[in-house]
């Protein structure tokens, strides 16, 4: 048997002791599951991530594993969330799998979301067996524990309101039947239970009163007799879920007795997760509207990024998303972890090559110079990197060009002014003899680097007894018409040197008769 992974640096991952504390001896099922009510977003992921990266660290130590994904797809619709037309008010109630597809291309309801979340997890290599909960239930999976269950109401009722502290009504069946009448999973009176012809007599709230054969999938069992019911019929023994299920009391207390006492099973070893928020605007929810999805977030960064963003971090703590700086910097970050190369959060993180190594920072600043993609070519060579590899440059400018249209801050977006700007006309005496300094110098260099460059203002200032802060700012508003911009080294280099000293000759003798 391998040994537990770990750190160059001697620390270990996470999910290497997850790995470690579950039984070494026994096949293994990790389940995770999310429902596809809408637009599958970064929060979601955590769940399948954190499931994926325990599923790897246990093929790493030799132990037969499997990582499953439930898609809960016979879940009803809530309500009316705020990326659905009024007209959906009519399908609450009704199963997501039986609803129909928002945009008209896809199966159901339900398919409109998981195609394009399954598509986002192949792509970040999570590649899970995909079971579908409408199709467990309709196939009769599930048929002898919803027996089970029926028979076993008042023991699970008992469960239920000791473990949680809730009292539940003297009727309460833990069995919804999808109602002939209305379409929707109804929390329906139980009239009478023929366990060999595996069907329910109910009546609904609608008013109608039918029969529901629970072998043909025509009702489903709630939540928390649902979730311990799984674990037992599919043998799921590693299972993470978010901090609401371990409250104490909560539906992995419950279901850990329900497993034991009902079914006969053992509930799976838990790895519980925090919620990965939305910075400024709390957790994530399709229902609120506060969420970005995994393939719009892929469109901008590489997929080992999103792997390590979950990677780096404890199930446990929260993470705060910042799309904005923050996603720059953790881009920045993993760069650095890839550089290395030899760290565990790179192993468990890393999927493609590294197909370029211009820093996505700078990418930022010469896609918002460059007028067509020659010119970034042109700038990038400039700047000394290797564009031998014109697909993959383009593709991460592309990147880049997103980032800015729908997530850069303000103050990073910048326009280069065509002429020289109103703003320089109205520099003072240390405006313009500082700038005519750094003129002489940059005029003065052999080679054009950010290093020089930027490290020219510092010594000029030293020289002219200016405030560098003065010619830094002169400098952005004779190029920008504003007083902050890019890294100036990085900025001015990829501009290029006629055009940089140009333009500083040009605000030197602004306003000078």
């Amino acid at each position: 048997m391998q040994q537990q992974a770990g750190n160059a640096n001697g620390k270990i991952h996470w999910a290497d002791v997850c790995a470690a504390e579950v039984d070494q001896d026994t096949p293994h099922r990790i389940a995770t599951g999310i429902t596809p009510s809408g637009p599958i977003h970064i929060g979601n992921m955590r769940e399948v991530l954190t499931g994926d990266l325990v599923y790897k660290a246990m093929n790493e130590r030799g132990l037969d594993a499997e990582l499953i994904y439930i898609a809960d797809d016979f879940d009803p619709l809530r309500k009316v969330y705020p990326f659905l037309p009024e007209e959906y008010s009519k399908y609450i109630g009704r199963p997501l799998c039986d609803i129909p597809c928002p945009c008209g291309e896809h199966a159901s309801y339900a398919e409109h979301f998981l195609e394009p979340f399954l598509s986002a997890l192949t792509e970040m290599d999570v590649r899970p067996t995909v079971i579908k909960s409408s199709e467990q239930y309709r196939s009769g999976r599930y048929t002898e524990q919803i027996r089970t269950v029926l028979e076993k109401s008042r023991e699970i009722k008992e469960i239920l309101e000791r473990v949680s502290r809730r009292t539940l009504p003297d009727d309460w069946v833990p069995y919804y039947p999808v109602c002939a009448g209305c379409g929707t999973i109804s929390n329906a009176e139980i009239l009478a239970h023929d366990a060999d012809c595996h069907t329910v007599s109910y009546r609904c709230g609608c008013g109608y009163e039918g029969v529901s054969d629970y072998a043909k999938g025509e009702g489903k069992l709630v939540w928390r007799v649902d979730w311990p019911m799984r674990w037992a019929a599919l043998g799921i023994t590693v299972e993470p879920f978010g901090k609401d299920h371990a409250a104490a009391g909560g539906s992995y207390d419950t279901g850990r007795e329900i497993v034991r006492t009902i079914f006969g099973g053992m509930e799976p070893h838990p790895v519980q997760y925090e919620w990965i928020s939305l910075k400024g605007k709390g957790a994530m929810a399709s229902s609120t509207g506060v969420a970005i999805t995994i393939n719009s977030m892929l469109d901008i960064v590489p997929p080992d990024v999103l792997r390590y963003l979950i990677v780096r971090t404890k199930p446990e703590k929260a993470i705060n998303f910042d799309p904005g700086m923050g996603l720059l910097s953790l881009i920045d970050e993993y760069a650095r972890v890839a550089e290395e190369g030899n760290t565990r959060e790179y192993e468990l993180s890393a999927i493609s090559s590294v197909a370029t190594d211009i820093p996505f920072r700078h990418l930022v600043t010469v896609v918002q110079i460059a007028q067509d993609d020659d010119a970034i070519f042109d700038i990038l060579e400039r700047s000394g990197y290797n564009v031998a590899n014109r697909d993959a440059v383009l593709a991460r400018a592309k990147r880049a060009k997103l980032w800015i249209e729908q997530y850069a801050p303000a103050d990073v977006r910048f326009t280069i002014r065509e002429t020289l700007p109103e703003e320089t006309f109205a520099f003072g005496d240390d405006e313009r003899y500082g700038l005519g300094a750094l003129l002489a110098a940059y005029t003065g260099f052999d080679e054009w680097r950010a290093e020089d460059i930027h490290n020219a203002v510092y010594k000029v200032a030293e020289d002219t007894n200016v405030n560098p802060k003065v010619i830094f700012t002169a400098v952005y508003i004779a190029i920008l018409g504003q007083k902050r911009g890019p890294r100036l080294g990085w900025f001015l280099e990829a501009l290029g040197s006629d055009f940089v000293t140009g333009r500083i000759a040009e605000a030197v003798n602004a306003g000078v008769e």
